[in-house]
């Protein structure tokens, strides 16, 4: 992530929090499953965000460590927390070697969602090895479907999107490109054995308010990239979006993938 800087995701966590997609239940059950989670294990989220996924362990694990490296992601995380007191979960702002160089601990299960792309993977892969109790493992999970065709409304949002933001998606100080080898191949390559698993599709509904909110939950949507546009992007996008359908609700159905990186024992 340094070559984003360290404002990847400034402003966005109140957003993120609110606005993202909940990830459905059957990935719960298909982690606490695959790993015989029992109230006995621990877990680690690495790039936990604002640590809705995390939380969702809290009835399956004994204790849980969420890392993310933005503090404003953590700091809402520790919000959300306190107020649903749920777990016994410690919150690390930083990088994993710097938690690693801190607490000599071991993991039955690390989750990485939506975040792999973001770090140094071979090396994230290597440290996390030696972290990781033999039978466990890690989770990359993942809605990301290049082959996905894009309905009439999600067209119209990326034709508004790229005439108020840019063609290029911005992240931090630089210009998000998606990694060319994929999360598999990196795997694959490390010390980890592999296994693919793709959960059943899910639906979600999405409305203006809260397409508007993801949007400004992203690395490339930050509304400080708008600047005094807010307002008009804004009235624009509703306005299409309304053309499209008067009740302003959306369907998108998503796929899961779950990358399993299994130490062996």
């Amino acid at each position: 992530m340094n070559k984003y800087g360290q404002d990847l995701f400034k402003g966005s966590a109140i957003y993120y929090s609110k606005y993202r997609p909940m990830y459905p239940s059957s990935l719960i059950r298909f982690l606490v499953e695959k790993f015989s989670l029992n109230g006995e294990q621990n877990l680690l989220d690495l790039g936990c965000g604002t640590g809705q996924l995390t939380m969702r362990f809290s009835d399956w694990c004994n204790k849980i460590v969420g890392i993310d490296t933005e503090p404003e992601m953590i700091k809402e995380a520790k919000r959300l927390h306190q107020e649903v007191r749920m777990g016994q979960i410690h919150w690390f702002n930083g990088k994993l070697e710097q938690y690693k160089a801190e607490h000599n601990e071991q993991f039955n299960l690390v989750t990485i969602a939506k975040a792999f792309h973001w770090m140094d993977r071979p090396k994230v892969l290597d440290e996390l090895f030696n972290m990781v109790t033999d039978g466990g493992g890690i989770a990359i999970i993942d809605n990301y479907d290049p082959n996905q065709s894009l309905a009439q409304w999600q067209e119209k949002i990326n034709e508004i999107v790229e005439k108020w933001y840019g063609k290029d998606r911005r992240a931090g100080k630089a210009t998000y490109t998606h990694p060319i080898m994929s999360h598999e191949e990196v795997m694959s390559n490390s010390k980890f054995s592999v296994e693919i698993h793709n959960l059943p599709t899910y639906e979600i509904t999405w409305t203006i308010e809260s397409i508007l909110g993801n949007l400004y939950s992203t690395s490339y949507g930050s509304k400080r990239f708008l600047g005094n546009n807010i307002e008009l992007f804004e009235r624009e996008l509703r306005e299409a979006l309304l053309d499209i359908s008067n009740s302003g609700e959306f369907k998108e159905k998503l796929s899961l993938s779950v990358k399993l990186g299994i130490k062996n024992c």
